[in-house]
């Protein structure tokens, strides 16, 4: 199916690859965001409509009167921010795409694999419960008065500018360059890694399709790499050796509270997935992009742009404490 669909976001690491894939499948796409991205620029024939969606009737006043087959949302973090928008979207289309986390699953991760009818419970990231409260307000909506919401979980979804091991972008530097870099626990722990562009082919096939409304379901990849190899594949993509240094997640988030939240609420408990619904409702979702061709994508793009991060001689503070203490 094709139509109309307006991305609210559209530019940033998960939607991009979404926008790009939905403009290729010939759908008619609309993007409204503060402004054109310099590191994921829409594609040619796709609308770019500059406006702040945190702004009152900003969106409104942006679209007017249009209409849309689907409405994706990848901006709105809290029960407010959702019913802001909605307020000026759920009168204009037949589907509205929620974006949540998978983070927002149960942690510790208990049972494996995750499935969609987990718990959705992380007392440790306020990112994750803020996403749980979107869902139980628009589900909520759904049974009450029927709003046509679907609801999409990403995990850890990635693109060539992502920094992966956390540290923000001074962590991959340092990989990339040979020097010491930390890897939360012991490095053994399950994680599961998605391409942009295969959370797409799941995401895409999702709009207009009526089996998806009013549920929820995650989209992820079927590779489960542990950290140390995850680590060691960026390595290997730039030629050097992966220098690691195991720390507590714990002695992480003391240092660093930002850092330290994504780790204890999601990426150091084992985190694999059962992708049975996308791939029922979705038939023809494939992932094709391992982790091995995505580290060569990050090893290139570091290596090209190598500019001072924002925070980064903050970051590499907290990593020089946490590697003078951990250092076998």
């Amino acid at each position: 199916m094709t139509g109309r669909v307006l991305f609210l976001g559209g530019t940033g690491v998960i939607s991009a690859g979404s926008v790009a894939l939905a403009a290729q499948r010939g759908w008619e796409v609309t993007v409204l965001n503060r402004g054109q991205s310099t590191v994921r620029p829409v594609p040619d024939g796709v609308e770019l409509i500059s406006a702040d969606v945190r702004e009152a009737g900003a969106i409104t006043a942006a679209l007017g009167d249009r209409r849309f087959d689907a409405v994706c949302d990848f901006l709105s973090f809290t029960p407010d921010q959702v019913t802001q928008t909605l307020h000026q979207v759920e009168d204009r289309t037949d589907q509205y795409v929620f974006v949540s986390s998978a983070s927002a699953y149960q942690k510790p991760t208990g049972v494996l694999p995750i499935r969609e009818g987990t718990p959705l419970s992380n007392p440790y990231w306020q990112y994750s419960r803020d996403k749980a409260a979107c869902e139980r307000y628009l589900l909520g909506r759904r049974q009450d008065d029927g709003l046509p919401v679907t609801v999409v979980r990403p995990s850890h979804t990635y693109d060539r500018t992502m920094t992966i091991l956390g540290g923000r972008h001074a962590m991959v530097r340092r990989l990339l360059n040979g020097d010491e870099v930390i890897v939360h626990g012991d490095g053994t722990s399950l994680w599961t890694l998605t391409h942009t562009t295969d959370f797409a082919k799941g995401f895409v096939g999702l709009l207009g399709n009526a089996s998806a409304i009013g549920i929820a379901v995650h989209i992820t990849s079927d590779e489960w790499l542990t950290w140390d190899h995850i680590a060691r594949e960026i390595a290997r993509a730039a030629g050097v050796e992966a220098r690691i240094v195991h720390v507590p997640s714990d002695a992480i988030a003391a240092l660093d509270k930002e850092w330290g939240d994504g780790l204890v609420g999601d990426k150091a408990n084992c985190t694999i997935f059962d992708n049975s619904l996308i791939k029922r409702l979705v038939p023809d979702f494939i992932c094709t992009t391992p982790f091995s061709r995505g580290a060569r994508e990050i090893a290139s793009y570091y290596q090209e742009h190598t500019e001072p991060a924002p925070k980064q001689a903050e970051t590499e503070a907290v990593i020089a404490q946490l590697l003078e203490r951990y250092r076998v």
